[in-house]
């Protein structure tokens, strides 16, 4: 494992936070600390940071915006690498290219700004462009594979390289990122022109539907569960009168039954605790057991 002097040495420029409580920057607002939190703003100090932590047997992972994520109460060690300040989001002609960090919500904005349809779906997922491809992000019938045609990627060894749409191995909430351990780097999306006002009035309807079905008002990680075969997580939950249920400061919500919100003091073991008490419950009342959408990262907390 690296030490603090070596880092300062090594990766002088970069910005690297120590001991950073992860909760300041998840979507839940829970998390302990990261040993080294590195804040790269190019895909060169991104494979620095790689290789040094490659030749320092220092552990690592790389995320977008921490959105769908649960990260531990014990943190993570080593290195995490945030990519939210690789956000730069530009437009080719029927394409944009968006890097890794860029918020997604915004990269759809930009695609109304310039006319084109096919991002419409995505006007309300939170998170990064990057944890859009890692998890084939969708909503409302539509999927990141529809639109994208390729991605650049980072292995685990530092190497770059890009990947067409086919090469990814898209399927429900899954990407090759996943299974072969890839790190989006940027991602190009192939759209069609549009007319702004029809495409406006769509992106209006959707965020409408978000917020009146969504508990935007709490901290949470977004979608807890993926969609069962031929059922709805949300429905089968309430269906089994989870709705409301509560562990420490962690909800099933009351407004959509498929989010757990944080209701202002809740911790990773509260979020862990309901998942697998929802998980339970729900497998006892019809059979059906959920698998988790979210990621959770991370160690848990020790006690002294």
């Amino acid at each position: 494992m690296i030490k603090r002097n070596e880092i300062t040495q090594k990766l002088a420029g970069i910005e690297i936070k120590y001991d950073e409580p992860l909760a300041s920057y998840t979507y839940t607002k829970v998390g302990g600390p990261a040993d080294f939190l590195a804040l790269p703003t190019d895909k060169f100090q991104l494979q620095q940071i790689i290789s040094v932590a490659n030749k320092t047997d220092t552990p690592f992972i790389v995320l977008g915006n921490a959105s769908n994520l649960i990260v531990k109460d014990g943190g993570i060690r080593g290195f995490v690498i945030l990519l939210e300040r690789m956000d730069a989001i530009r437009t080719n002609g029927y394409v944009i290219e968006a890097q890794a960090g860029a918020n997604l919500i915004k990269t759809t904005q930009v695609a109304l700004e310039n006319s084109l349809t096919g991002f419409e779906f995505a006007c309300g997922i939170p998170g990064s462009v990057g944890g859009a491809v890692f998890m084939n992000a969708g909503a409302y019938g539509g999927e990141v594979s529809t639109i994208l045609s390729s991605v650049q990627v980072i292995d685990k060894t530092g190497d770059i390289s890009i990947l067409s749409a086919e090469d990814l191995q898209f399927g429900y909430r899954k990407s090759r990122l996943q299974s072969g351990h890839l790190i989006a780097i940027s991602a190009k999306f192939s759209l069609s022109a549009g007319d702004h006002s029809v495409i406006k009035s769509e992106m209006d309807r959707l965020t409408h539907l978000r917020e009146l079905k969504q508990p935007l008002e709490y901290p949470s990680c977004g979608s807890v569960f993926k969609r069962p075969v031929g059922h709805f997580a949300g429905q089968l939950i309430q269906e089994a009168g989870l709705q409301g249920h509560q562990i420490g400061g962690v909800q099933v919500s009351k407004k959509h039954a498929g989010f757990m919100v944080n209701l202002g003091n809740g911790t990773a073991k509260d979020y862990q605790a309901l998942i697998n008490y929802v998980i339970e419950q729900v497998e006892q009342a019809s059979g059906v057991r959920l698998e988790p959408e979210v990621r959770i990262l991370g160690e848990e907390k020790r006690d002294d």
